[in-house]
Order: C-alpha cells, then sequence, then structure tokens
C-alpha cells in the first residue's frame, strides 16, 4: 500500500513538472509573438530566472553602431574616455591589438578593428555607467518594462516577474548581450563574444 501511495505522490510530481515545463514553452512562444520585427527574433526561452532572445539582427553584434574607427565612436559619445591600448588573447593562442575604453565607474569596452570587416569589433564590455549607451537607446538605470518594450511591443509582467537576467543573443552565438535587473531597475549590461575569425 506504501509503495502504491508513493508511486502515486510520484506520479503526480513528475505530471505537474511537465505542465510547468509547457508553461515556460508557451509563455516563450506567446513572448516570441511580440517581440519587435526590426529584431528578427527566431526564437525565446525560459530558464530558471533567464529569458533568452535569439535575435538574428546585426543590432546584436553592433549594439554601440558600426563604427569604421575608435575615433568616430568616441567622437560621437561624447564622453570622456580613459583609453588603453594593449595585447589580448583571442581564440586560445593569438593575440590580438585591443583598445580598452574605460569610464570613472569601471565600465569598459574592449574593441578591436577587424582586418575581415573593416569595422571595429567588440570582444567585451561591462557597463553599469549610466551615461553609456547603446544604438537602440539602453542604459542603466532604465526600468524592466522600458527595457522589455524595446524588443516586445508588450510587456507581459506576469511573464517575467521571476526574470532577473534578459539575454540577447545573436543568431550564431558570437555574441550575447546580458542585461541584469535588481527589483525593477537595470543595474548593468555586458556584452560577450566569441568571434571565430579577426
Amino acid at each position: 500500500m506504501k509503495k502504491l501511495l508513493f508511486i502515486a505522490v510520484f506520479a503526480v510530481l513528475g505530471l505537474s513538472a511537465g505542465a510547468q515545463q509547457v508553461s515556460t514553452r508557451a509563455k516563450a512562444l506567446r513572448l516570441k509573438d511580440y517581440a519587435r520585427p526590426e529584431y528578427m527574433v527566431a526564437d525565446v526561452k525560459i530558464l530558471a530566472d533567464t529569458l533568452t532572445v535569439y535575435s538574428l539582427s546585426d543590432y546584436v553584434i553592433y549594439p554601440f553602431g558600426k563604427w569604421n574607427t575608435l575615433e568616430e565612436y568616441i567622437t560621437n559619445t561624447e564622453l570622456q574616455w580613459y583609453r588603453e591600448v594593449g595585447y589580448k588573447k583571442f581564440m586560445g593562442n593569438m593575440e590580438v591589438s585591443v583598445n580598452t575604453l574605460k569610464r570613472i565607474d569601471d565600465s569598459y569596452i574592449d574593441i578591436y578593428r577587424s582586418i575581415t570587416t573593416g569595422k571595429v569589433e567588440m570582444l567585451s564590455a561591462k557597463i553599469t555607467d549610466p551615461e553609456v549607451v547603446f544604438k537602440n537607446g539602453l542604459h542603466v538605470g532604465m526600468t524592466m518594462q522600458e527595457v522589455y518594450l524595446t524588443y516586445f511591443t508588450k510587456f507581459l509582467k506576469s511573464y517575467v516577474v521571476n526574470v532577473n537576467v534578459l539575454k540577447i543573443v545573436s543568431g550564431g552565438g558570437e555574441v550575447s548581450q546580458i542585461y541584469t535587473f535588481k527589483g525593477n531597475k537595470l543595474r548593468h549590461l555586458q556584452v560577450r563574444s566569441d568571434y571565430k575569425f579577426y
């Protein structure tokens, strides 16, 4: 009798866990329906406290815009940057010349000029300064609703109530933008890249 009761409880827990997975996937599909067309969203996934959006738009690769030189970007931002020049490891054993732009609060952007694209490409960035703004207007200090309405036409608060991290990932997975929220506010932005070519 105890074995039968144990099996029944286990079956009920297993079914409720499966129902939760379906519910999470249904939320993700619904969010995908509300994605703004300019971001060419291919998929949306929710896992624990992270919402991941897979975008085919080149905006993900160039969140600060497309620039031919670093000086163009610096002039355009009209911000005071501290600049360091050096070499960093890239793809394991190759070293590339990297410019690091820093702000007084330790926000930084690691940039190099690609010989393939002729554009300024980003290796990584961590932004906590609200004056540093992405091309689409996103910056630290915005509300969760403002951030989501940049990527979606509707803010479905009940769908993202437990989400603390929003990841926007490029189609090939080579670049990720990571938005971290604390409460209702965007606390920091991070960009990670794994380019295959220099």
